[in-house]
């Protein structure tokens, strides 16, 4: 099971493993490795996905070293939190609070 103490003890950059897809996303979002840090730093699990492959993950919603809300998805080993990816939440698309996607 995935959790936010676990991943937090291990926030740090060189603890980050970015996939190719994260590294892409990151730089189309203009999103720094400090926004992710800091963003796992305040965030809280606001969903689980424990039967995603290889490792379960979660998607964290936090603040960026700009205060803005950022959405993480992570999965951790004992070694490494890997970045799945990272987006600002769009409004449109998610509750005020960010933690409800509004249905269509």
């Amino acid at each position: 099971m995935i959790h936010i103490e676990t991943i937090r003890r291990m926030n740090r950059p060189e603890n980050i493993a970015l996939t190719k897809h994260a590294k892409e996303r990151l730089v189309e979002r203009s999103i720094t490795i400090s926004d992710v840090v800091r963003g796992i730093e305040t965030g809280e699990i606001i969903k689980k996905y424990e039967d995603d492959k290889p490792l379960p993950s979660c998607l964290i919603l936090g603040h960026t070293v700009n205060d803005s809300y950022i959405h993480i998805v992570v999965s951790n080993d004992e070694e490494h939190i890997y970045l799945v990816t990272a987006y600002y939440p769009d409004p449109n698309k998610w509750d005020e609070d960010f933690r409800t996607r509004k249905e269509c």
